[in-house]
């Protein structure tokens, strides 16, 4: 699976858990860790959290523009498919 499908599939699943549940924010066990080795140390995924007040070792979701964040050298982040690669070449 390539970075970019990688990513479709985590955004897809958090729009589906937030449909299904029906709350505000949400806050998983990150699913995909074993299956995605840069998600290893990722132990939650927050969907709709602030990041304000979302945990710094948890991956967010932001429905409202559909985007990944992780938190990384003091601040946060978007995920992108060149941040990945970036982190994975370090």
């Amino acid at each position: 699976m390539t970075v970019e499908q990688d990513i479709e599939k985590i955004k897809t699943w958090c729009h589906n858990k937030k449909a299904e549940l029906g709350r505000i924010y949400i806050i998983e066990r990150n699913p995909f860790r074993e299956e995605m080795p840069w998600l290893r140390n990722k132990v939650f995924i927050e969907i709709d959290r602030p990041k304000e007040i979302a945990n710094k070792m948890s991956l967010v979701y932001d429905s409202t523009t559909d985007t990944l964040w992780e938190y990384s050298n003091g601040s946060w982040r978007m995920i992108t498919k060149n941040t990945i690669q970036k982190s994975a070449n370090l």
